[in-house]
């Protein structure tokens, strides 16, 4: 009887095992929003990597999966083609830490293809915190600047953006068996996200004299170089508000099975 109970736990062990995955993303980040003309562009890409915990539920076609990102996002507007957005001179960086959780769904069996589609979509939390650099080249940090007046008083319907929110992951990969433990799996990520702050760049100019006196003259500086400056500056458009900006992920994975693959009996 001794035997049997230790052969029943070995059993439930692995089987419990099987349903374990982890993976490994490295790829790249990429942004899309007020300083970029398209969704895709190889000069807004940087590299970032992704690590997630998942477990293999329902017959194989429902994954759950927990995890963390980081890459970074950045753009230039002297990369675009268009005169206006070169005229407007912007530019950004930032790093993006992300937490998720996100249900994959696989569109055909595990059990019977060796490379098969699937969609993923859920929930995540972000940090960002997009800088540039001065005319000295110094670093600095533009949330605190408001740029575009928020939480100036002279502007009392521009609120001051947080620098961690809410976003909902999606996307589509496709994952490939290499052996019984390990899988190779490409997969593309967007994130859509509730503010358009991300580059912080969203609607139009505020007044240069306001802001100098609010925040200073780096505030100035980074909020309005354009090329060719205007004397009316209060209201010209700077970005769009009326789209939000979005971030993505996209690259290689390697996923390893614990305990082995899972696979079902018919």
């Amino acid at each position: 009887m001794k035997s049997i109970f230790v052969f029943i736990l070995f059993i439930a062990n692995t089987c419990f095992a099987q349903r374990w995955q982890a993976e490994l993303l490295v790829g790249v980040s990429g942004y899309s929003g007020d300083l970029s003309e398209r969704y895709f562009t190889l000069k807004t890409m940087r590299p970032a990597v992704n690590l997630n915990l998942k477990y293999n539920a329902f017959d194989n076609l429902i994954v759950f999966r927990a995890g963390v990102g980081y890459g970074q996002v950045s753009a230039h507007d002297k990369d675009s083609k268009a005169s206006d957005y070169i005229d407007r001179n912007l530019n950004f960086k930032s790093n993006i830490l992300e937490g998720s959780f996100c249900v994959e769904v696989n569109m055909f069996g595990p059990d019977r293809f060796d490379g098969y589609p699937y969609a993923f979509a859920g929930a995540g939390i972000f940090h960002f915190d997009p800088y540039t650099f001065d005319k000295n080249n110094t670093k600095t940090y533009l949330q605190p600047l408001s740029t575009e007046g928020q939480g100036l008083l002279q502007y009392p319907d521009r609120k001051p953006y947080s620098l961690t929110q809410f976003c909902i992951p999606f996307g589509i990969g496709w994952k490939m068996k290499l052996t019984p433990q390990f899988d190779i799996i490409y997969e593309l990520g967007s994130r859509l996200l509730f503010t358009d702050y991300l580059d912080d760049v969203s609607t139009n100019y505020v007044d240069p004299d306001i802001l100098l006196a609010e925040r200073g003259a780096t505030a100035v500086e980074l909020a309005y170089k354009r090329i060719s400056p205007s004397p009316v500056v209060e209201g010209l458009k700077r970005g769009n508000p009326k789209v939000k900006d979005q971030y993505y992920f996209s690259g290689i994975k390697i996923l390893y099975h614990f305990g082995g693959r899972l696979t079902k009996v018919y």
